[in-house]
């Protein structure tokens, strides 16, 4: 995944892209960087974020760099900002998506005498891409909107110029981009909770395909948003904060609808468990909507070690994140011990970290342990917006259980039927789960509860997830 936020500002807006950079740095975990635009130009910095905090390896560009307009980005993958020198004039650029016909793009790119610096792993640089294909037109918006149009997947583009920012939304509005103000200017985010702070208030949010310019004084459209949006139900449910909002729904308050759901669906009361408990942090307020509705009271039987540990994606290899998620997590004997647990995750990708959680509870004391996932089964690898660091649809759960079941590679019709929750196959795919994972009993939240749970037209929302829908 990744993060953004931007800042055009009357006077010096380093402070500002500083903290507002930072409050980004739950999306992304291995680089970050910022640059700027003042009086000596153009100045960018980039650090390796991977074993330490955006604010350590960045603190002393607080007092380097200066400008009033600045961008700057987390980032999952590839190094950003990028500075570019072409017939736009310079600029610096960074991108929050995913595009999956690289190699067509650059084999095209290639033919009209542009070159791309390999990243490690023989990779090329999705920003560094994005760049070359906005350079392919005369005009920077017309470049940019022929970039968005070429990319199969999306791609939110913000473009840092003498002039102003660019701030540009994916066509279809997958991910988010904000507008905050204040006396002194204008910032673009992808939390809004990351200028709240920094004494910002909502002006609004960009619509799908919309292209913005910030500059101190004014922010104008130069693009009009389009129609349709696929914005990534995910956000909600997983990886977006709880303080921030989305297309105007709160996800504190979805992920407490969205455990209420579970409950009403759920045949489980006081008798049947003793306490309702999420994975932290996300299955945090789902857990509180469950135990809301169905009387289970919610305790917190273990507690994540986050100061030296803010992230159980680092490090990146899968034996070490597996460690890792394990060791953060401290028990609470006396809540354990003989208690039937109802225990909430937002979701079950893997597999690996739940089942060492629930193996870590009964090793713990813990009697019963009852697993609600906060969404429907993933059967399908994210197109769109690196989610998940799964780089096989085999590496989710679900479909390895569906293929011991069907012992073949299934056809898209047979998928369909497995995440219909009243059929026979679905029946059966979160058994064969259930007994994997070593779970008392098991239960998703449906595809349905959770979209009303968000509470926007389902046409609105992509679940190509959970659905394959496209």
């Amino acid at each position: 995944m990744g993060g953004f936020f931007a800042a055009a500002l009357k006077n010096d807006c380093l402070f500002d892209l500083f903290f507002g950079t930072d409050y980004h740095s739950h999306l992304g975990t291995r680089r970050a960087g910022m640059a700027v635009y003042g009086e000596n130009g153009f100045d960018r910095s980039i650090h390796n974020i991977e074993n330490s905090p955006f604010r350590t390896k960045f603190e002393s560009e607080m007092k380097e760099m200066k400008g009033g307009l600045g961008i700057g980005c987390i980032s999952d993958y590839e190094p950003q900002p990028l500075i570019v020198r072409s017939h736009h004039g310079t600029y610096a650029i960074t991108t929050v998506g995913k595009i999956n016909n690289t190699d067509e793009l650059a084999k095209k790119i290639v033919g009209t005498g542009t070159h791309f610096l390999e990243m490690s792993g023989g990779t090329i640089n999705a920003t560094e891409l994005v760049a070359a294909l906005i350079n392919q037109k005369d005009h920077l918006v017309e470049g940019i909107r022929y970039a968005q149009e070429e990319i199969d997947g999306s791609m939110t583009i913000l473009v840092l110029t003498p002039q102003g920012i660019y701030a540009a939304r994916d066509r279809l509005g997958r991910t988010p981009v904000i507008i905050g103000k204040k006396e002194e200017g204008y910032c673009a985010s992808f939390e809004s909770f990351a200028y709240l702070n920094l004494g910002y208030t909502t002006e609004r949010e960009l619509g799908p395909g919309e292209i913005v310019v910030l500059t101190p004084e004014a922010v104008t459209t130069l693009v009009k948003p389009g129609s349709d949006m696929k914005i990534c139900t995910f956000l909600w449910v997983y990886y977006g904060y709880p303080s921030s909002f989305y297309e105007g729904v709160s996800v504190e308050e979805m992920r407490y609808r969205c455990g209420a759901s579970i409950a009403k669906r759920d045949a489980f009361g006081s008798d049947d468990a003793d306490i309702t408990a999420g994975v932290p942090d996300s299955g945090t307020a789902h857990a509180i909507g469950y135990a809301n509705e169905s009387g289970i009271p919610f305790s917190r039987p273990f507690i994540k070690y986050t100061p030296t540990w803010p992230r159980s994606f680092m490090p990146t290899i899968q034996e070490k994140r597996n460690l890792i998620a394990r060791m953060k997590l401290l028990p609470v004997h006396e809540l354990i011990d003989g208690k039937r647990i109802l225990l909430i995750d937002d979701s079950i990708v893997r597999g690996t970290q739940l089942r060492e959680t629930t193996e870590f509870l009964y090793q713990s004391g813990a009697r019963e342990v009852h697993v609600r996932p906060a969404c429907p089964p993933i059967l399908f690898g994210c197109k769109y917006i690196n989610f998940s660091r799964s780089t096989s649809e085999m590496e989710l759960i679900a479909r390895r259980v569906i293929l011991e079941e069907e012992g073949q590679q299934v056809e898209r019709a047979v998928l369909t039927d497995y995440a219909d929750p009243d059929s026979d196959r679905y029946r059966r795919m979160l058994e064969r789960i259930r007994e994997q994972l070593g779970f008392t009993t098991l239960s998703y939240n449906r595809l349905d509860d959770m979209l009303d749970a968000v509470g926007i037209g389902r046409d609105k929302l992509c679940t190509y997830c959970w659905d394959g829908r496209e």
